[in-house]
């Protein structure tokens, strides 16, 4: 398997706006409103998170361009991007952060229920069989579950819900989505890192401790919850798979409250295939928004 070398001719080639002049319009990448550590990101009013140094972080509208740049499904709940500054260098990090967030609500007595990994599995791959249609009207790669790289567990010191599953692209490439799930008094901030399957452990070390430095602002934690306040009525597992797509469709919540996001390395590898395979030309433009997915 080849290792995830982003670059940024990469990320150039992927927004679609290398300039053909020395000195001529900015890139995508200049286009960003990065924030460089040290500093403070702001989640879409909802929360904030420290970017220390040596990190950068763009914001919601910057966060929708950079995943539709990378060939990821946009849903409209995009609040934050977070990673090692030398990401866009040559040779350098391979792996970054997404912050989303879904008011479905309080989630109550969490840490009072039990997970099934195995049904719970059988669920997501479910859920990726639709994602790999939606993904193929678009024109856009798929990409297959494989299975657990670390399967779901609850802390309840920290209110999180983690998991990590290991999905395999059309070439047979390789990588980690780790979902961190953190329980808010409205809804859940939806963390997800993307890396390759070597680093995981490695990188987690980092992630946790960025997410130290996590808080949602004052009136949104989950300790501030108030009688009359909206409840999800579906659980941790709902969380994780929608409960499976029955109870996903009873519920109404067919929104990928679960969706794979794709490293640099493997979209780079997609638009070159794109490009030079005749594949179908992504539909949409790095710095045009698409359509949420229902």
């Amino acid at each position: 398997m080849r290792t995830f070398i982003p670059s940024v001719l990469i990320l150039a080639l992927l927004a679609g706006t290398i300039s053909a002049q020395e000195g001529g319009e900015n890139t995508f990448l200049d286009s960003v409103d990065w924030v460089n550590g040290p500093g403070s990101g702001d989640l879409g009013g909802i929360a904030r998170i420290a970017v220390p140094e040596g990190y950068i972080f763009a914001g919601p509208a910057d966060t929708e361009r950079l995943m539709a740049a990378m060939e990821n499904l946009v849903s409209n709940t995009e609040k934050g991007f977070l990673s090692p500054a030398d990401l866009f260098d040559e040779e350098g990090a391979t792996w970054f952060l997404v912050f989303e967030f879904d008011d479905l609500g309080y989630v109550e007595k969490a840490d009072e229920e039990e997970i099934d990994a195995d049904e719970l599995l059988e669920s997501l791959k479910e859920s990726n069989q639709e994602e790999i249609k939606e993904r193929k009207r678009r024109g856009l790669p798929s990409f297959t579950l494989r299975g657990w790289a670390i399967p779901p567990r609850y802390a309840s010191e920290s209110k999180n819900l983690e998991w990590a599953v290991e999905l395999v692209s059309e070439d047979g490439e390789v990588f980690v989505n780790h979902n961190i799930r953190v329980l808010g008094r409205r809804g859940v901030m939806v963390v997800t890192l993307v890396c390759s399957p070597e680093q995981l452990q490695e990188v987690l070390v980092p992630t946790r401790g960025l997410l130290e430095e996590f808080s949602f602002n004052s009136g949104q934690k989950y300790s501030e919850y108030t009688a009359g306040d909206k409840i999800w009525k579906y659980g941790l597992t709902g969380l994780i798979a929608g409960g499976g797509l029955a109870l996903a469709a009873k519920a109404g919540i067919l929104k990928w409250l679960w969706k794979i996001l794709i490293p640099i390395g493997v979209a780079i590898a997609a638009f070159f295939r794109r490009i030079f395979g005749g594949r179908k030309k992504n539909i949409y433009a790095a710095d045009e928004s698409q359509d949420p997915v229902e």
